[in-house]
């Protein structure tokens, strides 16, 4: 009876454990719907969402865009076009940009490229960085999908950190006709949460943002003049790096290997003693 006590009790436990992951993983009918209207619907209202509706030439003059935004803007074949995000430790960021190009052009050669708040180039672990389009082609798709932000890292490693990152798009081959025709492009950003797999022992002081180490030391002196070159952060705030759910399964895993254990030392209790003859048997 009492191994039977013992072995529900784990059974329950690892149930317990298991169900609310189960129950995260499968969507209903309403979120499902929902969330499929409410995607439909949010490219047809970007405007109204005050998403920017133009980009920056430069690091400097890079327009800030939140995840989940459309951004849209107006430009030539040629010119630089520059956005910034927020991306913090456990994200994996995935950049989609979209150029219209006009009813005549010749072949042309589009290509984004992301770079850290440290201005470092980071490489896309898949998705279409470079495309050509071919003659009168309306369009071209690119994609980029990061590597997982981490938390901490070597001075001497190019790892995604949190902070701010930056997406160029420009055309890198085009004939000299074609140049200084208009184009109408779309930029968004999407990140999917990775969770404890991804996490590190460790956390940077500072979100890689520039400017923030000019606005900390402003603060400490009491000035109220402070450079910020790019204010937007994630909408929960940058996380400390220090939790995650991986603390979560390593404590179940704890207890489970304590149930059995003591599943383990009932099951063999008693075994190899010798039985003992009652006197005058």
């Amino acid at each position: 009876m009492r191994i039977t006590r013992v072995l529900s009790a784990s059974l329950l436990m690892l149930g317990l454990a298991v169900s609310p992951a189960v129950a995260d993983s499968t969507p209903s009918p309403s979120s499902s719907s929902s969330s499929s209207s409410s995607s439909s619907s949010s490219s047809s209202s970007s405007a109204d969402s005050g998403a920017p509706t133009q980009a920056g030439t430069s690091f400097r003059t890079a327009t800030e865009v939140e995840q989940g935004q459309t951004a849209t803007a107006n430009g030539s074949a040629g010119d630089y076009l520059y956005w910034s995000f927020p991306a913090d430790a456990g994200q994996r960021p995935t950049v989609r940009a979209t150029v219209k190009l006009p009813e005549a052009h010749a072949a042309e050669t589009w290509q984004i490229d992301v770079y850290d708040g440290l201005r470092r180039r980071q490489a896309c672990q898949y998705g279409a960085q470079t495309r050509t389009a071919a003659a009168d082609t309306a369009s071209v798709e690119l994609a980029c999908v990061l590597r997982t932000v981490r938390a901490w890292s070597d001075p001497w490693a190019n790892d995604p950190l949190p902070g701010t990152y930056y997406v160029r798009l420009t055309v890198v081959d085009l004939t000299t006709a074609d140049l200084g025709l208009p184009v109408e492009t779309e930029l968004r950003v999407d990140s999917k949460d990775i969770g404890g797999s991804a996490a590190v022992d460790g956390s940077l002081a500072e979100p890689l943002v520039p400017g923030s180490a000019v606005k900390s030391a402003a603060e400490e002196d009491g000035s109220s003049a402070s450079a910020v070159l790019s204010s937007i952060e994630p909408d929960d705030g940058w996380s400390s790096g220090w939790w995650s759910d991986r603390w979560v399964w390593t404590g179940l895993g704890g207890v489970l290997a304590a149930l059995a254990g003591v599943g383990g030392y009932s099951l063999t209790r008693g075994a190899g003693r010798p039985t003992r003859v009652p006197p005058g048997a």
